[in-house]
């Protein structure tokens, strides 16, 4: 990881100004916002699974990188001077047993019912968008407006104790022209994703109809435009599905909580 990046004044001062909206209730995909600045998943599971997926996440580094790790009850990170995971994603997923049971903009309460959950915040694919955008790669769903589309592949993870889950990956289409100046931009990121797992043929992925997402919206892929495929932060919410953890908390997909760091802090 590369430490010479500091964020300038002006990327802080752009951060904490989305967070502060977001604390205040706005709810909206933050793809795009604050500019240059990483963007972070977060799972929160009991202390009981904490080391199960802290090893599962060890197993499987390219779809779950761990920036930071919030001990048992915590809720303040390395990650930010100002920052409280429990208000500043725009959107929360509550789970039981492995289903999707709330959908929360602030989990300030539950956190007092719950008091020993381990967060884990992961890094985001929507880090390496800006980079992409200054090289003249569009970003479509910044473009359309919209959540990045995502889908649960046939690609299983590597277990870890009692969790397992199959890969979850990001799609963004890309001219032909383009594609390995992507592949070029990204892997140099990998504590965000770094280089695409796949390129083109989503039905090898198990992905049969790319216009129906399991997570976010619907694309709109231009003719010629190959599909280009990132591993994705909601895998451990895949997990969590399949291992029925008995209670955990998530961001929704596509609402980040946007951090101090800037991306290029983790380019190599």
């Amino acid at each position: 990881m590369s430490i010479q990046y500091q964020a300038t004044r002006k990327q802080l001062e752009d951060a904490s100004k989305e967070r502060l909206k977001i604390r205040h209730g706005a709810v909206m995909p933050t793809a795009g916002l604050a500019p240059g600045m990483t963007q972070v998943n977060m799972i929160c599971v009991p202390e009981n699974w904490a080391w199960d997926f802290l090893l599962y996440a060890q197993r499987n580094p390219q779809s779950c990188p761990v920036l930071d790790v919030v001990e048992s009850g915590g809720f303040q990170t390395i990650l930010g001077q100002d920052i409280d995971i429990r208000t500043d994603f725009p959107k929360y997923h509550i789970w039981e047993n492995g289903t999707k049971t709330a959908e929360l903009t602030d989990i300030s309460k539950i956190w007092e019912q719950q008091p020993k959950l381990v967060s884990f915040l992961i890094g985001c694919s929507f880090s390496f968008e800006t980079d992409l955008l200054m090289a003249g790669i569009e970003v479509r769903h910044i473009s359309d407006q919209k959540n990045v589309p995502m889908y649960i592949t046939n690609i299983p993870c590597r277990t870890a104790g009692k969790i397992s889950g199959n890969l979850v990956v990001s799609m963004r289409p890309i001219a032909p022209s383009q594609v390995s100046d992507a592949v070029q931009i990204t892997a140099k990121l990998p504590d965000v994703h770094g280089a695409p797992v796949h390129i083109g043929s989503p039905d090898l992925l198990g992905i049969l109809d790319i216009y129906k997402p399991d997570f976010g919206d619907s694309p709109r892929i231009l003719p010629n435009e190959i599909p280009v495929f990132w591993a994705c932060g909601v895998t451990p919410q895949a997990a969590v599905m399949q291992s029925k953890i008995p209670f955990a908390i998530s961001h929704a997909p596509g609402h980040m909580l946007i951090t101090d760091i800037p991306d290029r802090r983790w380019s190599i």
